[in-house]
């Protein structure tokens, strides 16, 4: 393998790894760089306590799914605490705090790093965009899109979520609330449907009573465990595990060309540049920071990808001082979110599922939606039992639901929940259903990623996180409460309570990087030559509402076909 890369690619996480196995199956030199740990190869056996006798790996026989499935715990604290667990934004070094972003109050941002990045505590929906939220609208078209969209899907692959009771109560109340079924990727109607997810199809042997558990969890398939939030360590091998995180399904297939080596454990300071001969300057490589030893190094390029995410991007870009671009940072979208839950009577539960339980936490922690092109959309949620406290009644911009009282005659409680109400509430947590809305989200240029002014880390200023909803936001996210509170109220809840979270609650964050201002239709950067970017911050909008993740592997596909074809 040759030592210096063609290619040097930002981050291991959603799009990084596509654009890398899409290079290496050309023959093209890759490196990826990842600034946080590697789990499930054994060059780290022990990722948050030693930094381990390596630098990179390229070998696929460095995977290793029994080692996965033992770092990849099913306990939510081990997994999800922001500070010590192994989803966290932070150095693989767990003696060193997280790294800060400088967001407002009452705020949740929601990302991971490491080899997989935040694709490694996603739900794994792989929706398509909005066919209208692209044409007219993007500098290319929906169909230009569609053979990417599909060249994924195939990869991953992308099947259509089984239904367990919480899907079956979803779509009860979707038909009581008169949505017909969709039955179309590209969709341009309102409709419920399974989610096209990134996980394997159930396990043939789940209903076996010869078959343990244990056994289950070592089989290829799903297992209908709920673990998708947490990670997934399910599977005969580690790129065979069910949910199709990027660091088990495209991280194996781009070692596996022969060409590509991931590098974890490394900062990128600094993109280095120098002059062209077309007069704007050219990349050459990065500055890079070990974060184990804080050693500093140089690594040279022909071209280089950014796909750090849409915060650590366009900080990045303004760090190197990179040409000034009044949009780098701007126009940020982060779909509105909000949740409704609906609390039902055993009785009405037999009637409708034969069961007096929904049990949310079993099968796909998300595998219903309603799709409504113009607002955004609504899927189910079934998040373990201390998240699910946290998200669904724990965070809100209303206040305390016991001072205020309901919000209206459509909501029960509205808030947070405290003391008995929040015990009521958790008892019927198996009886519940919740809806997460996720609003079409407008672009406006106040909305950014900027520098902070004062404050500094070792990698050096660090992000500044503005948003404010628009007017038409909040009255799109309102109709959408509106929508799921009635599939609710048609479905029998006996109860139903609004979070009505902040606005604050950063999930899909997108176009801080937008294509037609910073990156041109190909994503390489209009001002800096042999620089392209493969994450969520290239997307022109926030695609009608669906999740971001297969539409940036769609593009991170397509631009590797593009800067293939004219730098190599």
């Amino acid at each position: 393998m040759k030592t210096d890369p063609d290619v040097i690619v930002i981050g291991a996480g959603g799009g990084g790894p596509v654009i890398a196995k899409e290079l290496g199956e050309r023959g093209i030199n890759v490196l990826v760089v990842e600034a946080g740990p590697w789990y499930g190869n054994k060059k780290w056996p022990e990722p948050n306590q030693n930094r381990g006798k390596a630098k990179m790996s390229s070998d696929p026989g460095d995977l290793d799914g029994s080692l996965y499935r033992n770092q990849f715990t099913r306990l939510e604290n081990d997994m999800n605490d922001l500070v010590t667990g192994k989803f966290r934004w932070g150095s693989a070094d767990r003696r060193r705090t997280p790294w800060y972003r400088n967001v407002p109050d009452r705020s949740f941002l929601y990302q991971s790093a490491g080899i997989g990045g935040s694709t490694v505590h996603y739900y794994a929906n792989s929706l398509r965009a909005f066919p209208q939220a692209i044409d007219d609208e993007w500098p290319i078209n929906y169909d230009d899109l569609i053979p990417y969209y599909e060249k994924v899907e195939n990869t991953l692959p992308v099947e259509f979520a089984p239904t367990t009771s919480k899907e079956a109560l979803f779509y009860y109340g979707a038909e009581k609330a008169g949505f017909p079924l969709n039955q179309t990727l590209d969709v341009t109607s309102s409709g419920y449907r399974p989610q096209p997810n990134a996980i394997l199809p159930p396990n043939e042997h789940l209903m076996d009573p010869d078959v343990s558990l244990e056994e289950l969890s070592h089989m290829e398939g799903c297992t209908l465990s709920g673990h998708c939030g947490q990670g997934c360590p399910y599977g005969p091998s580690l790129e065979k595990m069910a949910k199709r995180s990027t660091n088990v399904s495209y991280v194996p297939l781009a070692m596996k060309t022969g060409n590509v080596t991931f590098r974890p454990n490394t900062f990128v300071m600094k993109i280095l540049t120098e002059d062209s001969a077309s007069g704007k300057p050219r990349a050459t490589g990065v500055q890079i920071r070990d974060t184990w030893t804080g050693e500093m190094e140089e690594l040279s390029a022909g071209i280089v990808v950014m796909a750090a995410g849409c915060i650590e991007t366009p900080r990045l870009w303004l760090n190197s001082e990179l040409p000034h671009n009044d949009w780098v940072g701007r126009g940020m979208t982060t779909h509105y979110m909000d949740m409704v839950t609906g609390t039902f009577d055993a009785q009405t539960l037999m009637e409708i599922l034969g069961s007096p339980s929904v049990n949310p936490f079993v099968g796909h922690t998300s595998g219903a939606r309603l799709d409504y092109p113009g607002l955004g959309m609504i899927e189910n949620l079934g998040e373990s039992p201390g998240l699910s406290a946290q998200q669904a009644f724990g965070f809100s911009q209303y206040g305390y639901n016991i001072l205020r009282g309901p919000g209206s005659d459509k909501w029960d409680q509205r808030g947070r929940l405290t003391g008995s109400e929040l015990e009521e509430a958790m008892n019927g947590y198996k009886r519940s259903l919740t809806l997460l809305i996720v609003t079409d989200d407008e672009v406006q240029y106040q909305n950014r990623v900027e520098l902070d002014p004062n404050i500094k880390d070792e990698h050096g200023p660090v992000p500044f996180v503005r948003y404010t909803p628009s007017e038409k936001s909040k009255k799109r996210r309102d109709q959408l409460a509106k929508v799921a509170t009635t599939m609710l109220r048609g479905a029998g809840a006996s109860q139903v309570h609004r979070s009505d979270l902040p606005p604050n609650y950063y999930i899909h964050i997108q176009s801080t990087m937008r294509m037609g201002f910073v990156v041109d239709s190909s994503c390489e950067a209009y001002q800096v030559q042999g620089l392209y970017i493969a994450d969520n911050s290239v997307d022109y909008n926030a695609l009608g509402g669906p999740n971001p993740t297969l539409t940036t592997q769609a593009l991170a596909t397509r631009t590797a076909e593009l800067l293939a074809d004219k730098y190599f």
